[in-house]
């Protein structure tokens, strides 16, 4: 199957990393039953972390896999492209929600989701944007706990620690993504290491909501 695929290692690392994120959710959905505090708001906080988790895995490793006309793949890329934005949302959804003070939280996730939207919608009418637009609305929106450092101080310090990994892994692979650099190798280039960083920053921050938050 990999030899088919459009974009190999790009494929390959996503889709690992959308098996990686089913599983996930599944821990993530399971970890509040089992404790006492669990509540349909922290189970429902957890869901749309993890599906957001793996919506976007699997829209990149769609993309990359796909060798279609034009038309089928610029559809594949806006979905692939938008789906960062539902990712952001729904990683701020459980620290809205479950760290955040009431009802100050669930202003902010609205605030975030309604980005969210018009993001995606911004994505579908201009596809071909400026990587250095897309990636500071991406890093804008990513960084936006900061407009509220109270919240924030909320953390415990593993989850502060976590949180903030995961935005600078995050934010290092935007940065490789706008200035198409390093390239490593012929195979390896800036748009793979990309997707490691984005992995990375996954990671972090699966660990500091299934770890410090749930």
């Amino acid at each position: 199957m990999l030899h088919r695929a459009k974009d190999e290692i790009s494929f390959l690392t996503h889709f690992i990393g959308a098996l990686l994120c089913a599983f996930g959710t599944i821990l993530l959905a399971i970890k509040p039953l089992i404790t006492d505090t669990v509540t349909i708001i922290s189970l429902l906080a957890a869901l749309v972390f993890g599906v957001s988790l793996i919506l976007l895995y699997t829209a990149s490793a769609t993309y990359h896999f796909t060798k279609g006309s034009e038309k089928l793949c610029t559809v594949l890329r806006k979905i692939d492209h938008s789906m960062i934005y539902v990712l952001i949302a729904g990683t701020y959804t459980p620290v809205c929600m479950l760290v955040f003070s009431q009802p100050k939280g669930l202003y902010f996730c609205i605030a975030l989701w309604c980005v969210a939207i018009l993001g995606i919608l911004f994505k579908v009418c201009w596809i071909n944007c400026p990587r250095a637009i897309s990636v500071t609305l991406y890093l804008l929106m990513g960084w936006s706990i900061l407009l509220d450092i109270p919240a924030m101080l909320r953390f415990s310090v593993g989850g502060r620690v976590f949180l903030i990994l995961g935005g600078v892994f995050y934010t290092v692979g935007a940065i490789i993504y706008a200035i198409k650099k390093p390239n490593i190798s012929k195979k390896f280039g800036f748009h793979e290491l990309f997707h490691v960083f984005v992995m990375l920053g996954s990671l972090m921050h699966f660990t500091m909501v299934y770890a410090y938050i749930l």
